[in-house]
């Protein structure tokens, strides 16, 4: 007895038996059939749906639905001067769709030579067109994305095999980080109704780094040795030799010096003066309650990017950082600094043109509060900061630092006449213009 036929495979659930159910044969075959006919059908519908809409305009759209609703009234109510509106709706949707007809044959690269330049430089990227067709290429217009612009790039007829090229420039009369491109190629109908665009190329960035000025490594964080910086500090064991007193109880036996004993008749040691590896602090504040506009910003980035980078390139131990934001419906204040990396010049000066003026942060006090605490052997800390900081406020950060550190800030403001004021325990730069620091450093040293 042959077994019974099902449609169904036991213990299967599967589109197939939720369709079909029991049906069985021809029955069965047809309706899958009708299904996935249907379902092309709407994939297909939805497809065309997407390229439609990706090439009609708002206005395109408006002008197809004036001219459907025109031709509907003018034809039921007789209203001659409607039907005319139709018309001329319709001979621009044709005039529309002609527009489209056609594709541009021309390979179209970007290059750029330089991702990353400094404030004011000189920057661009290339455009090329080639015809690889044996017919000379029709003018087209393309657009190229340069920060928050556009700029439109017209290229002419390109001869049979031919090539041609444009230089575009890159505005670099601020730091930050530019998206450049994609190079889009658009074709259009006069009147605005369609657009389709087709992507050549991929989106890069240029990194538009502040400017900095070179500074001795002599004056840089007024360090200038390689084994470690002799302080004021005695000890009675270390390298740097500072002179001999008498012997005191407590004093270690092995630093008693024999031939001075010998002469004066009293136990005499030797004293040395303290050193320590040479750990550099670069703090940049960045509340905008601390500077009084965006040029004054700018010059205390610049600074801080001086200070930095040299220091990375002497192969100092330095850390970089800045205050951390607040988010703007955070419920406290983020007590916390960002710290930039220091691996290399270009990595920091990559940071330094992410680095913007928050409204929420913590101000500098809190900034060296927290980096003089949680960084270990600080030999100098340089605070930069606008001119709205007061020297009570730094005169707080300062105190906030550990003992023996010596605090230099920076205060930073344009056009201002350069000033240096010595404090007990804190150093004060004001400088108007970058070269200013580097100035401010060599005296600082000398003192």
């Amino acid at each position: 007895m042959a077994p019974e036929r099902t449609g169904t495979v036991a213990g299967l659930t599967n589109v197939r038996t939720r369709i079909v159910g029991d049906r069985s044969g021809v029955a069965a075959d047809a309706v899958v059939g009708v299904v996935r006919t249907w379902r092309g059908a709407g994939r297909l519908v939805r497809r065309v749906r997407g390229e439609v809409s990706s090439v009609v305009t708002g206005l395109g759209w408006t002008v197809a639905a004036l001219t459907l609703v025109a031709f509907v009234l003018g034809y039921r109510f007789g209203l001659r001067e409607v039907v005319v509106v139709g018309f001329a709706g319709a001979v621009l949707v044709v005039v529309a769709a002609v527009a489209l007809v056609g594709r541009s044959r021309l390979r179209i690269r970007m290059s750029m030579p330089q991702h990353r330049v400094a404030v004011g430089d000189d920057a661009g990227v290339t455009v090329s067109a080639e015809n690889p067709t044996r017919l000379p290429s029709v003018p087209t217009t393309v657009e190229l994305p340069i920060g928050a612009g556009l700029v439109d790039v017209a290229i002419p007829a390109v001869a049979a095999r031919g090539t041609w090229e444009r230089r575009v420039p890159v505005p670099t009369v601020r730091r930050g980080v530019l998206d450049v491109g994609p190079v889009t190629g658009v074709r259009a109908d006069p009147v605005g109704l369609v657009r389709r665009e087709l992507v050549w190329t991929a989106r890069e960035q240029v990194i538009v780094h502040p400017r900095t000025i070179a500074i001795p490594s002599t004056s840089t964080g007024l360090v200038r040795d390689l084994e470690g910086q002799a302080t004021r500090d005695l000890s009675p064991a270390d390298i740097a030799f500072h002179a001999i007193r008498e012997y005191m109880p407590g004093d270690d036996p092995r630093t008693i010096h024999w031939k001075s004993t010998a002469k004066t008749g009293a136990f005499m040691v030797r004293q040395f003066e303290d050193t320590r590896r040479s750990h550099l602090v670069v703090a940049l504040a960045t509340s905008r309650t601390e500077f009084a506009d965006d040029e004054e910003f700018e010059l205390a980035v610049s600074a801080a990017a001086s200070l930095g980078t040299r220091a990375v390139r002497d192969g100092r131990e330095v850390t970089v950082v800045v205050s951390e934001r607040t988010p703007e419906f955070a419920r406290r204040p983020v007590y916390a600094v960002h710290p930039l990396p220091t691996v290399t010049p270009t990595r920091l000066l990559d940071e330094f043109a992410r680095v913007g003026l928050a409204d929420a942060c913590l101000p500098v006090a809190e900034v060296a509060r927290i980096v003089g605490s949680g960084t270990d052997g600080i030999s100098v800390a340089f605070l930069v900061v606008g001119s709205s900081v007061g020297l009570p406020a730094l005169r707080l950060a300062a105190t906030r630092f550990p003992v023996g550190v010596e605090v230099v800030a920076v205060v930073c403001e344009p056009e201002a006449q350069p000033r240096w004021v010595r404090v007990p325990g804190l150093t004060v730069m004001t400088v108007g213009y970058l070269d200013d620091l580097r100035h401010a450093l060599h005296r600082s040293a000398a003192a």
